[in-house]
């Protein structure tokens, strides 16, 4: 671990220390040294024994946390099969959410496949596209757009953004971006940003927007590994099940999304180009929202291929 961009200790290493008595009331039975602290793109994490307490990084993180409360409670009355973060608690200056701790531990990086991941995946983004049909689900992300076929489950309505969903974010990207890249790094971005233009918009499932990595928590039962919750719903919304796809194929590659797809009667040629061309987004998404957070080290992070 290395100082931050400030000099003297990382950030995750002061947190403990800087909000001694707030996590001593939040966390009164685990002791000081114990605390794992884990830094995300939005907020620094700080992990007890059953409960974890939630800090924004930044304003325009800390500004958002009334929302995420309300997204995380909306949640937790879905069944999608695994278990999502419980809220316990709020609370401002500092700005916090306290939630529960649950059980499993993310796949070491390298690690192999879990034995039945395939269809561990494609019941929970089942569940997912069928999610996008609760009247609760859609209430809380209130839009203006117009039927199309969806692109998993054809019976559910699928709504759409307008032909500028893509559009608007390479737009971002270019105004945004751009003067913080090199010219062959623009030209990258170029690619990159033609190929998911060309994507048609579909809004059919809820879309967790990170769903891979350390997000995806395992636990082992009977022997047989066994997806057990996911993490950091930070980017849910309605939208394009391809997203959550590229998400794991980025963890655990194409063959097993090839698998996914099977299981859930998709064979369409078309949609693995699709997963590929919204996978070539991720740094940029990545940039543009630290960018805009005022993180420059996610920021930096994002841009490396671009400099």
């Amino acid at each position: 671990m290395t100082d931050d961009e400030h000099g003297g200790p990382p950030a995750t290493d002061r947190i403990p220390t800087r909000h001694a008595a707030l996590l001593s009331r939040l966390l009164p039975t685990d002791p000081p040294a114990a605390l794992t602290v884990r830094q995300g793109q939005f907020h620094d994490v700080v992990m007890g024994a059953s409960r974890v307490v939630c800090f924004a990084r930044t304003e325009a993180a800390e500004r958002r946390l009334p929302r995420r409360a309300a997204l995380i409670r909306l949640l937790g009355g879905l069944s999608l099969g695994v278990r999502t973060p419980r809220l316990l608690g709020t609370g401002v200056d500092p700005g916090y959410l306290l939630l529960d701790r649950l059980p499993g531990v993310p796949l070491a990086p390298n690690a192999a496949v879990p034995s039945g991941a395939a269809a561990q995946y494609a019941a929970l983004l089942t569940a997912l596209t069928r999610a996008a049909a609760n009247p609760e689900v859609r209430a809380a992300f209130p839009t203006d757009k117009t039927e199309v076929p969806a692109l998993i489950d054809e019976s559910a309505s699928a709504e759409v953004p307008g032909p500028t969903a893509w559009t608007v974010f390479a737009g971002d990207v270019r105004a945004e971006l751009y003067p913080l890249m090199s010219p062959t790094g623009r030209s990258r971005a170029d690619a990159e940003l033609a190929a998911v233009q060309t994507l048609s918009p579909v809004v059919s499932a809820l879309v967790h927007g990170d769903l891979g990595g350390d997000n995806l928590l395992w636990t082992t039962v009977d022997g047989t590994p066994r997806l057990s919750g996911v993490l950091d719903w930070d980017e849910v919304s309605l939208g394009d099940p391809a997203e959550d796809l590229a998400a794991i194929a980025a963890t655990h590659g194409d063959a097993l999304v090839a698998d996914i797809l099977d299981r859930m009667g998709l064979r369409d040629a078309a949609i693995p180009a699709r997963i590929a061309a919204i996978r070539g987004t991720f740094a940029l998404q990545q940039a543009l929202s630290a960018l805009r957070d005022g993180d420059r080290a996610e920021l930096a992070d994002g841009l490396s291929a671009y400099r």
